[in-house]
């Protein structure tokens, strides 16, 4: 369900931009092999950090509803628990490239969770168009660090 309110050109602008640090990451493992370590560090960082944040989007959507159900908001707090889940299984010997693995399959399922909340309350238009997009390019560079 969408109403008739449009996407802000910035938030596209900015959500795209929001991919570049994983195309760094990606880009220096190509180009500086000798700092692998490193970037995929960060690029763990940087993924797990968008993934809760998509966590705080779906809680601030419930709270903004009013009436959401406590299943929203137990599915809001899994994004920030699974990348701390994730950050502790790396300190425990799982190696990045496993801990990316796992994550960037959950952040190309993320979009399930939005999807269902646009069928119970309105969304911008164009916003769920842009959670598939910003959600595959992230998805998919995860992984890609975690492959290459």
């Amino acid at each position: 369900m969408e109403n008739h309110a449009s996407l802000a050109p910035a938030a596209r602008i900015l959500g795209y931009a929001g991919l570049l640090p994983l195309i760094g990451c990606a880009a220096g493992l190509v180009l500086l092999p000798l700092h692998r370590a490193l970037l995929l560090d960060a690029g763990f960082g940087y993924a797990a950090l968008i993934f809760s944040f998509l966590g705080g989007l779906w809680w601030g959507q419930g709270v903004a509803k009013g009436t959401a159900s406590p299943a929203l908001f137990t599915i809001a707090v899994l994004p920030s628990l699974i990348a701390w889940g994730l950050m502790l299984l790396r300190l425990l010997g799982w190696t990045t490239e496993a801990a990316l693995l796992v994550l960037g399959a959950a952040i190309l399922l993320s979009p399930i969770v939005d999807l269902a909340l646009a069928r119970k309350q309105p969304s911008i238009s164009g916003w769920i168009a842009l959670r598939l997009q910003l959600s595959i390019g992230l998805g998919a560079l995860t992984l890609a660090l975690a492959l290459l």
